[in-house]
């Protein structure tokens, strides 16, 4: 086998090191534009700002700045928290998610008031296909509960990936799902979302509607562990939104996707975008849990089946309750 000369593999190095340090000033360049992205798209949208800002007066009944200052936040000299969240790019995000939560959908929400002051986690049943019900447990959270709050949530390790996909992600609160981060989005005294069946969940078929699949064990050692108060969540409505008739794994496993669902509505033109049915939230009483959290998984396994059934039994009582899934 030959061996570069030298000089060659010297001039090698140089082009690697500048590459890199290239590569730093671009990131560098956009986390810039990203900080002063909500002024600039401020300037840019012009008169349209204060359509924007009245819009989020009606839908959340005061001004966004108003609601913002009772928000908790942990927040640095730039005006940011350790993770990169920047409170002010949400503001054209609630917008959206408002809009969903108030007008598409009309979520009904139900016991927000049990919701402990300071950290907490939130494992709610996953459904619909596309997560939807993150995006409206998060509205609850800001839209309906008092003090309002900025609700976090564990993305993808695949997302890091996706350069200014990630940097959104960032801006707007999302973390790396990493047991590092969750432990210290917790002890900074942040509201936690977890949804334990992971992609079982969203991925269920229509005949198997509101039947929780397993729960991971992973979110009881963490609340264990960190002495965080569980607040169960059960969400009606998102299983309907889109109507998943099976799944088919061959294409699932070809295309490295949990799962391949089969949903005849996506046919129907207008069909892609998710059925307007009415969303019912149900925030359960705070549960604790005690004990070692690297106990033997037959251990925990008990604790996160009492969760569970409790969150099946909110299910149960909220589909007795609904008179139609549509209103």
């Amino acid at each position: 086998m030959s061996l570069a000369p030298p000089s060659v593999v010297s001039t090698r190095r140089r082009r690697a090191t500048g590459s890199l340090h290239d590569a730093s000033r671009a990131l560098a360049r956009i986390d810039a534009a990203a900080r002063g992205a909500p002024a600039l798209l401020s300037r840019l949208l012009g008169g349209a700002e204060a359509a924007i800002d009245e819009s989020l007066e009606r839908l959340l009944g005061e001004s966004f700045e108003r609601r913002l200052s009772r928000v908790p936040l942990a927040l640095g000299p730039a005006g940011v928290d350790p993770f990169g969240f920047d409170p002010h790019w949400t503001k054209y995000v609630v917008l959206s998610v408002a809009t969903l939560h108030r007008k598409y959908f009309r979520t009904e929400v139900h016991g927000i008031e049990n919701l402990p002051n300071g950290r907490v986690l939130l494992i709610a049943n996953h459904s619909g296909q596309v997560p939807i019900d993150g995006l409206l447990i998060a509205a609850a959270m800001f839209m309906d509960a008092e003090p309002p709050r900025f609700v976090r949530a564990m993305v993808e390790k695949w997302a890091v990936s996706l350069p200014f996909v990630s940097l959104f992600f960032t801006r707007v609160g999302q973390v790396v799902g990493v047991p590092e981060n969750a432990t210290r989005l917790l002890t900074q005294g942040e509201p936690l979302l977890v949804f334990p069946e992971g992609a079982r969940g969203i991925a269920k078929t229509f005949d198997n509607r509101y039947k929780l699949t397993d729960f991971g064990l992973g979110f009881m050692r963490l609340a264990i562990e960190t002495d965080t108060p569980i607040v169960p969540v059960a969400v009606v409505g998102g299983e309907e939104q889109y109507i998943s008739v099976a799944n088919v794994d061959a294409l699932a496993k070809l295309l490295r996707m949990p799962a391949f669902p089969v949903i005849p509505q996506l046919l129907i033109p207008g069909g892609q975008l998710p059925l307007p049915t009415k969303y019912r939230m149900y925030f359960g009483e705070p549960m604790r849990f005690t004990g070692d959290p690297d106990d033997d998984d037959a251990v925990i396994e008990e604790k996160v089946w009492l969760v569970r059934q409790t969150i099946q039994s909110m299910l149960n009582r909220g589909l007795r309750e609904r008179k139609h899934i549509f209103w």
